[in-house]
């Protein structure tokens, strides 16, 4: 779609373009029912049609996967439930059908990362809000396509980005908004994930076709492409401290990335030299460095590490004028107001006194929701979103920017790692947008 296309979509969406854009929350009550589809039940949709169905406020009406045993998974589920009349699809592009079905008001996307945009874009343009499980679209022209598509229906889709209700992150936010960092300068973030056992490589180090769960489609992405191909855990939270697209926004995107040893030696070790899948060769570099600049001045590293072997972090850290948090350490400073000069503090006691609302209100319900509860929070601000026809918390602009990171970090790699200019998704609307839209203490 060119340019010019683009402009003459965003001047003529209208009200549509209020829907999907960044109005305050009007907090209006609405008990009404959420009448929902669920597409994919896999790993992801089946720990969603879980909490789905501890709610009140959601019908499952509808189920779509092209695996039977996925099916049978979610129809026993829906059974003990005491669910009747579902909609069960599971052809190939049985999909359509289920957002063609005039009693569901949402949707929501669990499956491969290539379906989500057409999924999502079937949805919307089915007059139904969209639920998509990260990242949002693969391709820069997807991320446009549903964002167009988005002012152009009016109605919204909401990238499911778990991490930014993590309890923490919510509390460094709130941190963030009082003052206590100053003015920010610097953030670091990433997916530092050994990733190689269960996701990408089945026992006997198996990948593709013949394998089960992630490792049937998700190394595909190792194999074809190099950059940063999962950003949205670490961007997520970033971007609500730094107000982008709210009064702030990414400028340009330079990425660079190492060798790639870490999957073939992960093949020789557990398979042999011999093995089949041994001779493959995997485009994705070991570890992929991005950084971005802001309009503001501010800077972000984001680093992509799934490939070798260490523990789990997403190495978030928040610098500015007075002071610093690093999730690693569990540690903050803030000159004049830390005990010792020079030396960090447990952030354990700014975490209990900055505790968000939402945290205090459904502490009891998130027990037991993935994620150590954070599953809990991006269903319920999607449902009481759809519920109240206000604008979901991520919105489509903010779930287009952080998933185009991956095309943009690929080209930037395929360049020479020369920096290349970040899209305007919101078309100017983010230096008048409000920055506390988003993360109300109501959902």
């Amino acid at each position: 779609m060119t340019h010019s296309r683009r402009d003459f979509v965003r001047s003529t969406t209208g009200a549509a373009a209020a829907v999907a854009g960044f109005p305050h929350i009007i907090r209006k009550q609405d008990d009404r029912m959420v009448r929902m589809g669920l597409i994919g039940i896999g790993d992801r949709g089946t720990g969603t049609l879980r909490l789905m169905l501890r709610r009140g406020d959601v019908d499952v009406r509808a189920i779509c996967d092209i695996d039977p045993d996925a099916i049978a998974r979610g129809r026993e589920q829906l059974i003990e439930a005491g669910v009747e009349n579902l909609g069960v699809y599971t052809g190939e592009e049985s999909y359509r059908e289920l957002v063609e079905r005039e009693d569901l008001d949402a949707v929501l996307i669990a499956t491969p990362w290539r379906l989500h945009a057409p999924m999502a874009l079937a949805a919307m343009r089915n007059g139904k809000w969209a639920a998509v499980e990260v990242p949002v679209a693969v391709t820069l022209e997807e991320c446009w396509e549903l964002v167009e598509t988005s002012e152009e229906t009016g109605i919204p889709c909401m990238m499911m980005e778990n991490v930014c209700y993590r309890r923490d992150i919510m509390a460094v936010l709130n941190m963030v908004r009082e003052g206590l960092f100053g003015e920010l300068i610097h953030a670091q973030c990433g997916y530092q994930h050994d990733l190689r056992f269960g996701f990408k490589f089945r026992p006997g180090v198996e990948f593709g076709e013949n394998a089960r769960g992630p490792a049937r489609w998700r190394t595909q992405h190792s194999v074809t492409r190099n950059g940063d191909i999962y950003p949205t855990h670490g961007i997520g939270p970033v971007s609500q401290f730094l107000d982008i697209n709210r009064g702030n926004r990414f400028v340009t995107l330079t990425s660079t990335a190492t060798k790639t040893r870490g999957l073939h030696q992960h093949i020789v070790d557990h398979g042999g030299r011999d093995h089949p899948n041994a001779s493959v060769e995997f485009k994705l570099g070991d570890i992929v460095t991005t950084v971005l600049s802001c309009s503001r001045g501010e800077t972000v590293v984001l680093m992509h590490d799934t490939n070798l072997p260490r523990p789990y972090s997403l190495g978030f850290r928040v610098q500015g004028t007075k002071g610093i948090w690093q999730d690693d350490l569990r540690s903050v400073y803030f000159e004049g107001r830390s005990p010792r000069p020079h030396r960090w503090e447990e952030a354990r006691g700014y975490q209990e006194t900055f505790d968000h609302a939402l945290w205090k209100r459904y502490t009891s319900d998130a027990e037991g929701a993935g994620h150590g509860g954070m599953d809990f929070f991006v269903l319920n601000g999607f449902v009481e979103s759809v519920k109240r026809r206000v604008p979901p918390p991520i919105d489509v602009y903010q779930s287009a920017t952080w998933s185009a990171i991956s095309a943009l970090s690929e080209q930037s790699i395929a360049l020479g790692n020369h920096p290349v200019v970040f899209p305007d998704f919101t078309a100017g609307k983010w230096a008048t947008a409000s920055p506390d839209f988003g993360f109300s203490d109501e959902f």
